[in-house]
């Protein structure tokens, strides 16, 4: 009983929620206007009758007082009581030995009530009270008269309200069937745009065409509704176009290298088929060959990482922890230079404490050494410094290279970008694009200057965290160089 009791709310919840907008609004209004008729008409019912009543016992009031007045006159054994004419109201006089007197044919009333009978004695002035009998209810009117009283009743009617009743019951289902026309109506109207805008979602969807937008018209929601759309396909728009330039500037930095790796296989290749390997190439060739081969291999390496990386975004399944940047920047500082022995770091760190992914800031700041050795002179070291200002942990790269142009700084950070005078030199143009993105990740931000060394000054921001314990491992000030 109790599993079925608990299906029935939940087959209502199902249907209900298939219907169509339009089906809810029109039901929607129909049980509105339906509840509201109904609220009506127990209102207006409620006071009908209570006018009713009010005006029928005014009357009984009325009709007593001549009739005790008459009595009082000429007593109430002795006064006249026409015959009852078969309609009207009803009297009874009730004398001081409590016997009782009636119209000849009137029809017999209830016996006389125990209050009635103490204002018969004098108890009380009057008493309004209501009687059933048998076959109906009777309004019954008490009043004190001489020695005994009076008593004047009427049959309770309700035949006006259950008049007035069927007439707001036709009335509530002429207004429940309007209510549901009404509603049906509204709800086309008001959802047409709706309608137009599923049609062009829906065309958008089969012809896969992002740049048509949607027109915006109505107002209020529904222009809201189309705003935030038109939004969503203008970013899906750039989110393909950056697809799109991604997968081509992919396939043109990989074209060189694939390019000469292929040339020098191939050269390979056809001196071993002729048999001349050993006498064609000397022995500082074939090492200077091999060198370019492991040289390209590599390149092609580093940029298939960088590539993954740069397509995975946000995306890492590494986890948000409280750390050290100092150790994070001093461990990336190594990196660099176990790969580039004559590569010199400065560093120059104070422990600041960030929240964040340390294998993902470990690569942004390798990347920021790794740029900055390529343009760093051989008898200059890059200087790295690490120091709180505020709030921010701020990371600065400095080398006493050729600097940045100005044409070229607000492109530093772009995917694939490297200027002119970079083209000589090994790299994919991504280091710095994924600098930007690690960056942004952890809600800080990269800027690129000019150095006093005249050279390139890259600046990272990031939101500084509280230390978890004391920094016992590096000073303020402390210089440290890396080789």
């Amino acid at each position: 009983m109790s599993t079925h009791a608990h299906r029935e709310p939940r087959r209502l919840t199902g249907w209900w929620r298939r219907r169509s907008l339009r089906t809810r609004m029109t039901v929607i209004a129909a049980t509105a206007i339906a509840v509201s008729v109904f609220v009506a008409f127990q209102v207006a019912s409620e006071l009908l009758d209570w006018e009713l009543q009010k005006t029928a016992e005014n009357q009984l009031r009325a009709d007593s007082r001549v009739l005790a007045t008459n009595a009082e006159r000429a007593g109430l054994a002795q006064v006249q009581l026409p015959p009852y004419p078969g309609a009207g109201r009803l009297v009874r006089l009730i004398l001081p030995d409590g016997s009782t007197r009636t119209p000849v044919g009137q029809p017999e009333l209830p016996p006389v009530s125990e209050h009635a009978g103490r204002v018969a004695q004098g108890a009380s002035a009057d008493l309004m009270e209501s009687k059933d009998s048998d076959d109906d209810g009777y309004r019954i009117y008490t009043l004190r008269a001489g020695d005994g009283a009076v008593q004047v009743a009427d049959v309770a009617d309700d035949s006006s309200i259950n008049r007035f009743g069927l007439g707001m019951l036709l009335i509530g289902l002429l207004c429940v069937v309007g209510g549901a026309v009404v509603g049906r109506t509204v709800a086309r109207t008001g959802l047409a745009p709706m309608d137009r805008l599923t049609a062009a979602a829906v065309r958008v969807a089969n012809t896969r065409n992002l740049d048509a937008g949607i027109p915006d018209e109505g107002g209020g929601e529904i222009r809201r509704l189309i705003q935030a759309i038109n939004d969503m396909l203008a970013a899906l728009r750039d989110s393909r176009r950056a697809q799109r330039l991604l997968a081509e500037d992919a396939a043109h930095e990989l074209k060189t290298p694939l390019t000469s790796l292929r040339l020098n296989i191939e050269l390979l290749v056809r001196l071993d088929r002729r048999g001349t390997l050993d006498t064609a190439l000397s022995a500082e060739s074939r090492t200077r060959l091999l060198n370019d081969l492991g040289a390209q291999v590599a390149e092609l390496s580093a940029l298939a990482a960088e590539l993954s990386d740069l397509a995975r975004g946000d995306v890492s399944d590494e986890s948000t922890e409280l750390l050290d940047l100092a150790d994070v920047v001093v461990a990336a500082a190594a990196q660099v230079c176990s790969r580039v022995p004559d590569l010199e770091v400065a560093l120059d760190v104070t422990s600041v404490w960030v929240s964040g992914r340390p294998a993902a800031l470990q690569r942004a700041v390798l990347n920021l050494i790794d740029n900055a050795g390529k343009w760093s002179p051989a008898d200059q070291p890059v200087q790295v410094r690490l120091h709180a200002e505020g709030a921010s942990a701020v990371l600065e790269v400095d080398d006493a290279g050729p600097g940045i142009d100005d044409a070229d700084v607000p492109r530093v950070f772009d995917r694939f970008y490297r200027a002119d005078s970079a083209r000589a030199l090994p790299g994919s143009g991504l280091g710095l694009s994924i600098v930007q993105r690690v960056v942004h990740a952890h809600g800080g931000r990269a800027a690129v200057a000019r150095s006093a060394r005249g050279g390139a000054l890259l600046r990272v921001d990031l939101p500084a965290a509280a230390p978890t314990a004391p920094i016992t491992r590096l000073t303020a000030g402390e210089d440290t160089t890396v080789r």
